[in-house]
């Protein structure tokens, strides 16, 4: 096994190894989320870190880490006496799995042997091993949504709780919560995104000498791991070094009540949600001064902290990139020095508040652009609120999310079945009516039931899963009118935030002119869905059996990668070809592969032809008029039905 790459010597990024070392030095910071490109060293540099803590004490052979100063009296390995053995070991750096189960992560109750033996058993998971050490998750942002709100509570509370069937087990757990993710893949949930303290954007060095020393240094240490880390030890030594000096130096340095201050006025002025916000911001400060071993936190500790703090904190919808301006920074804060021949910043410059030489051109109309010669692209209505496209059938446990039913592992009990293999879902009550008949010839006396394994029964589960969204868009000329198109967009615009909120994949494919073609393949990035819709050209014929084709392209390459994941397709269209053949075939070939599919039709007028019908009945789809993708708000159904 190849030893692990020394943080000392990586090359570069230098604002992901700071944010790393300000954790190291003060895990009250909160964690830190690393966004960016693949092959930026995101996860060599979170490996390297936990060498470079101080070792902690531990009571020996606990597997909660329970600290021998202050063990915990409900340690469920416990109690441990006040005489207990004590050791000293490095803090763990615990990788979770983007794929792992929750008894994986929370650790789980034995309900077999409660009920067999008699007895409580827990089996710890990676929750118990992670405290008072390093949570890492890669591609944090492809983890489910169970295991998200599983690691919202405990981050919030600092306590694991596992409880089922009535039995409970309760052990602290605090870590430090580092995620890597590539943006590109989708975003985070808000609510897991505020709970890392600070964040930071990597990307690769455009330098060519900084990308020859990164191989050669890489190389050095794939050839021989023992030389090359004996190269680095001083450095990894000096390292840690600083980091224990700077944790000494912490809870001396002073945050004075102008500086805590202009903190507060900065999250404010820039809209920051909550008080999380600023409360990150100083404890960030506070570390940045302590690891440049000041004493007091100044402005200039303040303007870096922010930098790393409020950037994730100012996201306000799916489509919008999270980040903060320096300049945004500078300007919320006061000028400990303003000029004292300038008090009112300057007078504006002549010819009406406009710099000379402006361009006073009218602004473009807003609802068309060019994109080509010949092409316009229409800006998107305003997004609503859209109604729940599912699939009817259930699916059998894919990937977890928030759209069509499915039978899994999670969600809520209807009903119960005898298990194929090993039993972790235990279906308590019907155990027991199973169990029940046969006591007399178990010989049961005294209170108790007698189980036997052939008696256990285990829980079936309906939720919710994720499914692949396939977005097929008519961008001809029929289409192009320019209310026509904005309301198209601004349809799929709400479509795709509603995408977003039930965890699918995203794919794009339009059809205009003779072709059509794949403008975004299946992705978790609604945002990169988003920008190419709004650069999407129109106008052309249309060529509706050529769309429907590459539509099954794009399901059956899809299908081979990522069987799991059921596809349901939404078609907007007026049903209109008037190039290519007949999509009735492409329709039928399409149907065979399985898609749920619904048709969205977007012809508008007094007299309308209904060829959008015909194309859903031929797809086995439903066919909705563009308005009836809107949800109505419980005060226009009240409405509607007291007019009805």
């Amino acid at each position: 096994m190849i030893a692990s790459y020394p943080f000392s010597a990586i090359v570069g990024q230098e604002d992901l190894k700071l944010a790393l070392l300000l954790n190291a030095v003060s895990p009250e910071v909160g964690g830190v989320l690393v966004r960016g490109e693949k092959g930026t060293a995101k996860s060599t540099a979170v490996r390297a870190l936990a060498k470079l803590l101080p070792p902690i004490r531990v009571v020996a052979g606990c597997p909660y880490a329970c600290d021998p100063e202050a063990p915990n009296p409900e340690c469920p390995a416990g109690p441990h006496s006040s005489d207990a053995p004590v050791e000293e070991r490095t803090v763990r750096l615990v990788e979770l799995p983007v794929g792992a189960s929750t008894d994986r992560l929370a650790g789980t109750l034995d309900i077999e042997k409660a009920l067999s033996e008699g007895r409580k058993a827990f089996e710890p998971g990676l929750l118990a091993a992670a405290h008072r050490g390093i949570l890492y998750v890669d591609e944090v942002n492809l983890l489910s949504d169970h295991l998200v709100d599983l690691l919202l509570d405990v981050a919030a509370m600092g306590v694991n709780h596992v409880e089922r069937e009535g039995m409970g087990v309760r052990h602290p757990s605090r870590f430090v919560l580092v995620g890597t993710m590539n943006p590109e893949e989708g975003e985070l949930r808000p609510q897991l995104l505020d709970r890392f303290g600070i964040t930071v954007e990597v990307a690769g060095s455009p330098d060519p000498a900084e990308r020859v020393e990164v191989v050669r240094r890489r190389l050095h240490h794939e050839a021989d791991p023992g030389d090359f880390a004996a190269k680095w030890s001083g450095a990894e030594a000096g390292l840690a070094a600083s980091v224990e000096t700077a944790r000494r130096r912490l809870p001396g340095v002073r945050l004075g009540d102008e500086t805590l201050m202009a903190i507060s006025t900065l999250c404010a002025e820039l809209g920051v949600d909550g008080l999380r916000g600023d409360i990150v911001t100083a404890r960030t400060a506070r570390t940045l001064a302590a690891w440049d071993a000041r004493e007091e936190v100044g402005l200039d500790d303040v303007k870096r902290a922010a930098l790393l703090a409020l950037s994730h904190r100012r996201r306000r919808g799916p489509f919008e990139s999270p980040g903060v301006d320096p300049e945004e920074i500078e300007s919320a804060l006061p000028d400990p020095d303003p000029p004292e021949d300038d008090p009112g910043g300057g007078a504006p410059p002549e010819g009406g508040g406009e710099a000379a030489g402006e361009d006073r051109r009218p602004d473009p109309e807003p609802s068309e652009s060019r994109t080509g010669a010949g092409e316009r692209g229409h800006a998107s209505s305003e997004p609503f609120r859209p109604v729940r496209l599912e699939r009817e059938d259930r699916g059998s446990g894919g990937p977890l999310g928030r759209r069509s039913r499915s039978v899994g592992a999670s969600g809520h009990p209807v009903g119960d079945r005898e298990p194929s293999g090993g039993t972790r879902d235990v279906a308590l009550a019907a155990t027991v009516r199973a169990a029940a008949p046969h006591q007399g010839a178990r010989g049961r006396k005294g209170p108790g039931i007698v189980v036997r394994a052939g008696d256990l029964r285990e829980n079936v589960r309906e939720g919710r899963e994720g499914n692949l969204i396939v977005f097929l868009v008519d961008a001809s000329g029929s289409m192009a009118a320019r209310r026509r198109m904005s309301a198209v967009k601004g349809a799929v615009l709400s479509l795709l935030g509603d995408a977003y909120q039930r965890r699918d994949k995203v794919a794009m494919v339009s059809f205009r002119g003779e072709a059509a073609q794949v403008l975004l393949p299946p992705t978790s990035s609604v945002e990169l869905a988003a920008s190419r819709l709004e650069d999407l050209p129109t106008g052309g014929r249309t060529p509706l059996a050529a769309g429907l084709a590459k539509a099954a392209e794009v399901l059956q390459r899809e299908g081979l990668r990522d069987g799991e994941r059921r596809p349901l397709l939404v078609l907007l269209t007026d049903g209109r070809a008037t190039a290519g053949p007949d999509p009735r075939g492409a329709a039928s070939g399409l149907r065979s592969l399985g898609a749920a599919s619904f048709v969205v039709d977007t012809e508008e007028g007094h007299v309308r032809l209904g060829m959008a019908a015909e194309v859903a009945e031929v797809l086995g789809a439903r066919c909705l008029r563009l308005e009836e993708l809107r949800a109505e708000s419980l005060v226009e159904l009240v409405e509607r039905r007291r007019v009805a």
